[in-house]
Parts: C-alpha cells; sequence; structure tokens
C-alpha cells in the first residue's frame, strides 16, 4: 500500500522561506518520478514541480527560479524548497508519486501552506 505523507507547512510571511518533505512507503521510490502540486481555495490543483527518476526536474514560471524539487532516494523522500515566498503561493500542497504504464500515481494528504503578513 502507497503511502505518502507531507510535513513542513505552516505560516511564513512575504519573501520568507519554508521547506516541504515528503515521505514515501510502499513503492520502489528510486524508480518513480515524483510530483509536487498545490491547490489554492477555488482553484484546480496545478504543478508546481516534478523530478524524474533520473533527477530531471521541471516547473512552471510561476515558481521557476524560487522553487527548488530534490529527492533522497536513501530516505525515500522528496522535498520541495520554496524561497521568495508570495501571497499568491499560499495553497494546500499535495506529494504525488506520477503514475506509470504498470503502477497507479498515489496523493499524499497534503499541507497547508499560508504566506501572509
Amino acid at each position: 500500500q502507497v503511502q505518502l505523507v507531507e510535513s513542513g507547512g505552516g505560516l511564513v510571511q512575504p519573501g520568507g522561506s519554508l521547506r516541504l518533505s515528503c515521505a514515501a512507503s510502499g513503492i520502489i521510490f528510486s524508480i518513480r518520478a515524483m510530483g509536487w502540486y498545490r491547490q489554492a481555495p477555488g482553484k484546480q490543483r496545478e504543478l508546481v514541480a516534478v523530478i524524474t527518476s533520473g533527477d530531471g526536474t521541471n516547473y512552471p514560471d510561476s515558481v521557476k527560479g524560487r522553487f527548488t524539487i530534490s529527492r533522497d532516494n536513501a530516505k525515500n523522500t522528496v522535498y520541495l524548497q520554496m524561497n521568495s515566498l508570495k501571497p499568491e503561493d499560499t495553497a494546500v500542497y499535495y506529494c504525488k508519486v506520477e503514475p506509470t504504464v504498470l503502477a497507479r500515481g498515489a496523493w499524499g494528504q497534503g499541507t497547508q501552506v499560508t504566506v501572509s503578513s
């Protein structure tokens, strides 16, 4: 059974930083692409960052240069370093193990990030 547990969310002032963590179990972590998504109230869930098994990364323009996704295969954990946070980054952030042709994807429970002065 796949389990993803996010942590590290909280309240931060504009311009501040947070690091989110997502610990995975029930999968062969090192061979799976992992993603971070977010959903703000009244908006659709959107991709924030993705990292492949080969450490390739991709970001939307809204977070490029401010957010960094990374992974530690020894700890089965994916991270999202968020710098220069803006109020519009406020959302629930979700970790996801991306689906493959042989395996379904799965979501974590989410962690709240609030950027406010």
